[in-house]
């Protein structure tokens, strides 16, 4: 049975305002065979009546969402999933770069299975403060009320993936290490990607976000895969740089743990610079699965 194939990727600027590059980059996912895609990034995509979004959409072959600003979307394989919601009109307090956030429901598991709630975000450039902030927001869209058929009381199962601007925590085996602040050359970037270690004095590598979210109950499906016997999941998503540092793993998919089960991969799909400054973070789902969780209330109960 074919697996659902979900792709996480900020596309620099969605293609640095050339429709060349962008055409190509949605050849590139096109090529992945994606049902779900998680874009950062969207600059310009809402120009005109949002006519380069619509184009995108149907070089994917795919439905949209585009959230505010064009700051991030969300595209679905409509023979795959209905779009319950979208939380695009509902106040979205403390970004920076508004995410997009909508509910759907997979149509193989039925019209009485349990709807998850996606998300694509990107969190702050420019400050660790700003960043925590933002995911201690994102973990509400984890914390979604729903009545089931039967009475049930449940929490809508989460997936939501994008750009963290933010290293994970050690602990996974094979993880890129965190960089060493002092031989990152550029201070502002430096800056940028610390914050004050317990100490309040030394800077260290920020890993809040990551923190936070795991925290709150969700977790990082590449480190899952990884702890399952799989490294190459933890791939690098950023390149190193002379002045920016080393290789980083900043693009990152969190799942409600329920979801796990239904993880058969995770892989890295990297991309020419010419394209985008991030590579591809490609989620990949066993059908089944998803279908026997969704349709297990139980799982995913207010407790």
């Amino acid at each position: 049975m074919t697996p659902l194939t979900v792709v996480c990727w900020n596309l620099e600027r969605n293609g640095k305002g050339d429709p060349n590059i962008r055409r190509a980059a949605d050849e590139i996912l096109r090529r992945l065979e994606p049902d779900i895609v998680l874009r950062q990034e969207m600059f310009g995509a809402d120009a005109r009546g949002n006519t380069v979004f619509n184009e995108q959409c149907q070089a994917l072959g795919m439905r949209g969402v585009l959230g505010p600003g064009a700051c991030t979307a969300i595209f679905y394989n409509p023979e795959q999933f209905e779009l319950v919601r979208d939380w695009s009109t509902d106040r979205t307090p403390g970004f920076v770069l508004p995410p997009t956030v909508i509910t759907v429901r997979f149509k193989e598991a039925g019209p009485d299975a349990v709807p998850f709630i996606l998300a694509s975000y990107h969190f702050a450039y420019g400050s660790a403060q700003q960043r925590l902030l933002e995911a201690e927001w994102l973990t509400t869209w984890a914390d979604k009320g729903w009545t089931a058929p039967d009475g049930c009381q449940i929490v809508l199962p989460f997936a939501g993936g994008g750009d963290n601007n933010s290293c994970p925590e050690p602990g996974a085996p094979g993880d890129l290490p965190l960089p060493v602040l002092s031989e990152i050359r550029d201070r502002r970037h430096r800056l940028h990607r610390s914050r004050r270690g317990p100490d309040g004095v030394r800077r260290v590598p920020d890993t809040e976000p990551d923190h936070t979210l795991r925290t709150a109950g969700l977790e990082d499906v590449a480190r899952y895969w990884a702890e399952k016997g799989n490294p190459g999941a933890l791939a690098r998503t950023v390149n190193g740089t002379a002045t920016h540092g080393p290789d980083t793993r900043i693009d990152r998919i969190y799942v409600t743990t329920g979801l796990l089960p239904a993880v058969i991969g995770v892989e890295v799909h990297e991309v020419p610079l010419d394209a985008s400054d991030h590579h591809v973070v490609v989620w990949r789902v066993n059908r089944s699965a998803l279908v026997d969780l969704l349709t297990n209330c139980v799982l995913f109960a207010r407790t």
